[in-house]
């Protein structure tokens, strides 16, 4: 017993001689490494010697416990008597403090690292890796979800909510607006433009292509540097550019124009229902989301009722030279931007989603933001004394790495670091939208994006085309037909219209001032006649004979002259114009503008019913339902046989799938935690326009051919998506993730 005890004399006099020689290496290490060693060198000094300051307190070194406890532990690899000192008690082999470490000799495996020889074995040892720090991440977004819906439970929902929902009413009005804005110009830009059939089909289909860019570009960024900040960069961009958009004068710059325009607004489905969602409650979250989606039938209407009143009035338009014209469509086209201007303005007044914050760690910013909407609730509805009661929120543990430059480097320099930096951020996110926890719900959510963009998109623009197809069909059969007529000396000065005139003479005519639209001259002889102001379209002179004939100040070029002989004649002063071999009846127009605004407004009462009905029975109820009733309708479109009949039907199916679009809107914001919202849905939302594009292209080939294979197409890929749409998961009932 007495060598025994000798033994633990010399144990503690050892121990305690450890101790005192730590203190002083402890002081000598902080003035070497100073301020070389980063943050993970300083905790693990701090870890290391620890244990040897607290323990200076206890001044009972007799007192040694047995060899269960206290200071000493049983080796579990020997199971003998003999134990292993407290100092290094919870540390693992590689972190134990060796005998020459007290003297400051580095490992014999560090000796490259010279004084750093420690830091890396900390790194390994108090920093977990990035799947455990991962886990802790996700479980604190998971405690975030819970606490941050029983606040916005006492924030209750009421005037903030309100006043944001017009806010981002506009910025999705400003969306719905873009989508018409070329269909309605295109009649009349092509005038001044002269654009040829290629170029009207690119410049319809560039709007989507701008759009698709923007809903990936902004979705992203919007994930990174708040949802507000890129709504009104994306909403600037997109104001800009429609405004110089009405000024250019070539087909090229405006065709840049609208594409940077679409770009801007791409941003703006997405970021507007993650934003709003984030400020909702889960029991109000369903319907009101679904409310915000009227404002897309309201930019719809905006531009059908503005195209109806400003472009027909070719009185407001101006002219300097030849060199620059400003027309009525241009004004049209001004007009446009102001939803998107009334937008930014608005949201300069409305706060950061508070969400966003304390998902990047910004608890005091998130906390102010929560008791205003809290304040501003209470005080309209007349509680002023209700006082916010959350004093300390949840935040997610944060993983970014910050690079420090230095005062040296240059701006651009910086710059570029920080583009460099956030592209890599917004790919890394991109790229958890497909990691193995959210794969199956993105592949899922791809199919039904497309499938329902392909078919609506497809038949919505389908049906336009079919209904101007059924008009010329109808036009052509109102045609009347002139043979061998022959007229001398008279003055034509009124309007020649949807006419065939062949083997026709003609002796000293004049025509004077009179438009000329789809007129056919054939195998006619023109002998000492005069044309002046004349404007024409679709008219065409084949086989005829000219014979000291002049044209003066008209749009008859020779190439309206098919195999025709000229005579003796000349042409002076012709007009500067294009081709236009539509009809262009003012008639007609006023119809694509009625067509369009009653299908827009047929969706109203799908958006009512879907708004009432979101919380009730569910998304994915909703959005399969909708999708099956909408494939059914597309049958019907093979008895629309007339103009009435398709305009019926147009109606219908719009209002009917407006609600799956809606359901299928909210899901997505649900689906997602916040972190990959807005990611995912731009995702998704660019993919919606890509199957858009594809959808326009394939079914606008058809008009005039068959009906059948549109139909068949637009009814197959409804019949999927709603399929696959019960492959989901179910969030009605859930916490915002």
């Amino acid at each position: 017993m007495d060598d025994d005890g000798r033994y633990r004399d010399g144990r503690t006099d050892f121990i305690r001689g450890a101790k005192d020689i730590a203190k002083v290496a402890k002081k000598q290490v902080g003035k070497k490494v100073g301020r070389s060693v980063d943050k993970m060198a300083d905790e693990y000094t701090k870890r290391s010697y620890k244990r040897f300051e607290e323990e200076d307190d206890d001044d009972d070194y007799a007192g040694v416990p047995s060899n269960d406890g206290g200071y000493y532990r049983n080796d579990s690899r020997a199971n003998d008597d003999e134990g292993h000192s407290d100092s290094t008690e919870g540390h693992d082999e590689d972190d134990e403090i060796y005998e020459g470490e007290y003297q400051g000799i580095p490992r014999a495996d560090s000796g490259k690292a010279g004084g750093m020889d420690g830091v890396t074995a900390a790194q390994a040892q108090q920093f977990r890796d990035l799947s455990a720090y991962e886990g802790e991440r996700r479980k604190d977004q998971e405690e975030l979800a819970q606490q941050y819906e029983t606040i916005l439970q006492e924030c209750g929902h009421g005037k903030f909510q309100w006043t944001l929902y017009f806010v981002l009413g506009l910025a999705l009005m400003a969306d719905g607006v873009e989508i018409f804005v070329v269909g309605f110009v295109l009649p009349s830009a092509e005038k001044d433009m002269c654009l040829s059939e290629p170029n009207k089909g690119m410049l319809g289909l560039i709007v989507y292509l701008g759009m698709m860019v923007g809903a990936f570009v902004w979705g992203g960024l919007a994930d990174r540097i708040g949802r507000r900040q890129t709504l009104l960069i994306s909403l600037s961009i997109n104001s800009v550019f429609a405004f110089f958009s009405s000024f250019v004068q070539g087909y090229s710059s405006f065709l840049f124009c609208r594409l940077a325009s679409g770009v801007g607004i791409g941003g703006s489905i997405p970021i507007v229902f993650s934003y709003y969602s984030e400020f909702l409650a889960q029991e109000k979250r369903g319907e009101h989301l679904s409310w915000l989606c009227m404002f897309w039938m309201i930019g719809g209407i905006y531009a059908s009722a503005m195209a109806w009143a400003i472009i027909p009035h070719y009185g407001w338009s101006f002219q300097m030279g030849s060199a620059y014209q400003f027309h009525s469509w241009r004004v049209f086209v001004l007009v446009c931007a102001f939803p998107s201007v009334a937008a930014i303005s608005a949201l300069t007044t409305m706060p950061e989603s508070p969400r966003f914050y304390l998902e990047n760690g910004k608890h005091d910013e998130a906390w102010m933001i929560l008791k205003q909407v809290h304040d501003t609730n209470m005080r309209a509805k007349g509680y002023p004394e209700r006082v916010f009661s959350v004093t300390t929120i949840k935040t997610v543990k944060q993983m970014d790495e910050l690079v420090d430059m230095g005062d040296s480097a240059a701006w651009h320099q910086k710059w570029r670091m920080k583009l460099t930096s956030l592209f890599h951020q917004v790919w890394s996110n991109f790229q958890t939208v497909f990691s193995p926890e959210y794969r199956r719900t993105t592949y899922m959510m791809m199919a039904v994006w497309f499938s329902m963009s392909f078919s609506y998109y497809g038949l919505t623009v389908w049906f336009p085309d079919m209904i101007k197809y059924l008009q010329k069909q109808e036009y052509a059969s109102r045609t009347k037909v002139f043979i061998k007529e022959e007229v001398e000396h008279v003055t034509f000065n009124f309007t020649l219209e949807n006419q065939v005139h062949r083997q026709g003479k003609y002796f000293n005519d004049k025509f004077v001032n009179l438009k000329m639209k789809s007129m056919v001259f054939e195998d006619s002889l023109f002998e000492e006649c005069y044309f002046e102001d004349i404007t024409s379209s679709n008219t065409f002179f084949k086989n005829c004979t000219f014979i000291a004939t002049l044209f003066y100040n008209t749009d008859l070029f020779k190439y309206r002259l098919i195999n025709s002989r000229l005579i003796n004649s000349t042409f002076l002063h012709n007009k500067e114009g294009c081709l236009l071999s539509d009809v262009s009846d003012d008639n007609n127009a006023y119809m694509v503008y009625f067509v369009s605004f009653l299908g827009t407004l047929a969706v109203l009462p799908g958006n009512i019913v879907s708004a009432l009905l979101m919380d009730k029975i569910g998304r994915l109820r909703m959005l399969a339902g909708s999708s099956v009733i909408s494939c059914i309708s597309c049958f019907f479109l093979s008895f629309g046989n007339s103009e009435s009949a398709m305009i019926a039907l147009l109606c219908l199916f719009g209002g009917i799938s407006i609600a799956s679009w809606n359901a299928l809107d909210v899901l997505t914001v649900e689906l997602y935690p916040s972190d990959k919202r807005t990611t995912a849905f731009g995702f998704l939302n660019a993919l919606c326009k890509l199957a858009a594009v594809l959808g326009i292209s394939i079914f606008t080939s058809f008009v005039g051919i068959t009906k059948a294979v549109p139909i068949l197409f637009a009814s197959g890929a409804l019949a999927a998506g709603s399929f696959l749409a019960l492959k989901l998961p179910e969030t009605r009932g859930q916490v915002l993730q």
